[in-house]
């Protein structure tokens, strides 16, 4: 049986801009560029681990509203089951305590960095691409 990961991501707007995180160079995908979150670990809601990971990944509290989209995403190795939700950024200044470099960007620079397939998805709905 092929392993399923749960994996949920924010999407974070300020001023007509969306948060986006390079993954570490030591990291799986490595330094690609994705919404900022991660993995759902047992136990946990997908607004708990996202709160988390931002928490742990940049130092950022944020509040999770709904789901913006899902998609399901088969790599080699594994299947990704990958949620994100609208986020408001409640307090802190983004620090790279687990993720490699930041950029604020507007939906039509998003497309200037490469990112992972399956997040490849999410951007295309979000950009209402076909």
């Amino acid at each position: 049986m092929r392993k399923k990961i749960r994996v949920v991501g924010a999407l974070i707007e300020l001023s007509g801009k969306y948060l986006i995180t390079q993954r570490p160079p030591s990291a799986s995908l490595p330094l690609l560029w994705e919404f900022p979150g991660g993995r759902v670990e047992e136990g946990e809601t997908d607004e708990e681990a996202l709160a988390r990971e931002l928490r742990e990944e940049m130092d950022i509290k944020v509040d999770v509203g709904e789901r913006a989209m899902h998609v399901e995403h088969e790599y080699p190795h594994y299947d990704i089951d990958f949620s994100v939700y609208r986020c408001r950024l409640i307090s802190g200044k983004v620090e790279h305590k687990r993720v490699h470099d930041h950029r604020w960007v507007t939906l039509e620079e998003i497309d200037e960095y490469p990112f992972p397939e399956a997040d490849e998805k999410t951007l295309a709905k979000l950009l209402g691409l076909p």
